[in-house]
């Protein structure tokens, strides 16, 4: 067990909040086709509300604070914010688009001592990237901003959003990052809008085109390993909590208000209304979320991906239920292995096996 698993075992086994995200604003500067969110505002936390979150933060136990948006620096107080939350001792992790940073503001970032920078890269190619931004000249101002930032040895991670229209181009975008001297990441997952919409979903990659990046070494560090049949199902792995959201981490947002997840728009409380320790501690939903094992998922407990499924229940809730599983989830494992369970009947790939798991030679969606 690594020490953040470690970390995060012991902040479960206490109770503690070890992590949370707080999203200052839901204002940006970019348009991004697949985001989520809605960016108007509809009266965002003020600088002393959220200060005064962030002492509640510390209070709690809380030691990793994600600071996102929207765009983080739409706020005038930005760097107050950050400041401020490093003189409470967070580790922080800032998720920017770079493309406000300049010289100032990351030397800022460096005497702030953050750790690490996360900026969305969609393309290499300037064409493709700010089509899905939509804002002309993004690509060229977010590397602008990266370079300053690792000019300075501030950590940055490349966060590339695999979609139909940028699939080709996660090569380019791990080269670009080795360029650059910063990390990479590759997430297939599109996110329905946290108001319920799934249309957005329409521009995630279909099961064949998952199944042909998850073979991929240049996607995917050991695709031999990464695709392997799933580990046998045990007590032990029915035994454990499906995820960390609402365990030992959760969500805030520019409202104030209190979720399991930012992928889990369960509502659970007010930061606005309620202490922070208070919601964590005796909010219903939150109590509710924690009672849950793998063994109490009424389909994926019987379903031998249990053990090695990236399932997350804030994709079932959008779904439709917490307990059931994530479509989304089951097609990446689907995809991963050529190994499906029942639920897959329901997307229309192959007809519902009448027990067990059965092995697919190929891969032919209807």
């Amino acid at each position: 067990m690594s020490l953040m698993q470690s970390l995060g075992q012991r902040a479960y086994e206490l109770g503690v909040p070890i992590s949370v995200h707080l999203d200052v604003t839901y204002r940006c500067n970019e348009r991004c086709v697949h985001c989520y969110l809605d960016h108007e505002d509809y009266g965002e936390m003020t600088t002393a509300e959220i200060r005064g979150v962030l002492d509640q933060l510390a209070e709690a136990g809380v030691f990793f604070l994600t600071l996102s948006g929207g765009e983080v620096f739409m706020r005038m107080d930005a760097f107050e914010i950050i400041e401020y939350a490093r003189s409470l001792m967070f580790c922080v992790k800032v998720k920017t688009n770079a493309f406000m940073i300049r010289e100032k503001e990351a030397q800022r970032l460096k005497d702030l001592a953050v750790n690490e920078v996360q900026v969305s890269i969609y393309s290499h190619r300037p064409e493709v990237h700010d089509a899905v931004t939509l804002l002309p000249g993004s690509l060229k101002r977010s590397v602008a901003g990266i370079r300053l930032l690792r000019e300075r040895g501030i950590k940055v991670i490349l966060a590339n959003v695999l979609m139909n229209q940028t699939m080709n181009d996660y090569a380019g975008v791990k080269a670009l990052a080795a360029e650059l001297g910063a990390h990479c990441t590759i997430d297939p997952m599109i996110t329905p809008m946290m108001n319920g919409d799934r249309g957005v979903l329409q521009l995630g990659l279909s099961v064949p085109k998952l199944h042909e990046v998850f073979r991929d070494p240049v996607a995917v560090d050991d695709a031999d390993e990464f695709c392997a049949p799933p580990p046998a199902v045990n007590d032990d792995i029915l035994n454990e909590v499906p995820c960390s959201a609402g365990n030992n981490a959760c969500y805030i947002s520019p409202y104030g208000d209190v979720y399991p997840c930012v992928q889990f728009p369960l509502p659970s409380g007010n930061v606005r209304q309620q202490k922070f320790i208070d919601i964590w501690r005796d909010s219903e939903q939150l109590n509710d979320v924690r009672s849950i094992r793998l063994r109490d998922l009424p389909v994926c407990s019987g379903c031998g991906h249990v053990g090695s499924c990236t399932r997350c229940p804030g994709l079932a809730y959008m779904e439709g239920n917490m307990r059931g599983p994530s479509t989304q989830d089951c097609e990446k494992s689907f995809a991963r292995t050529g190994i499906y369970w029942a639920n897959m009947h329901r997307k229309g790939y192959y007809p519902a096996p009448t027990h067990g798991l059965v092995q697919i030679s190929g891969l032919r969606p209807n």
